[in-house]
């Protein structure tokens, strides 16, 4: 059986967040996670119309029913 405790290692010391409930001596693995710097991107607000002038082709037909759907017309 595996049990995961958090903690922090801190001058030779491993100070646990809480009590482990073992009975007997078990063997330990030690990882140590460094603390990546998170970075955030601001996100540029969006303006109305931004996308206007991107659709370069519609088809002639593009709001005529689809032949699929006739039945539930």
């Amino acid at each position: 059986m595996q049990t995961q405790i958090k903690g922090i290692y801190n001058n030779g010391q491993v100070i646990l967040d809480e009590q482990p409930t073992l009975s007997k001596p078990v063997k330990v693995v030690v990882t140590f996670l460094e603390e990546e710097e998170v970075v955030v991107k601001k996100k540029k607000p969006l303006i109305a119309g931004f996308a206007k002038g991107t659709v370069t082709y519609m088809s002639p037909d593009f709001n005529e029913p689809l032949d699929e759907l006739k039945d539930y017309m």
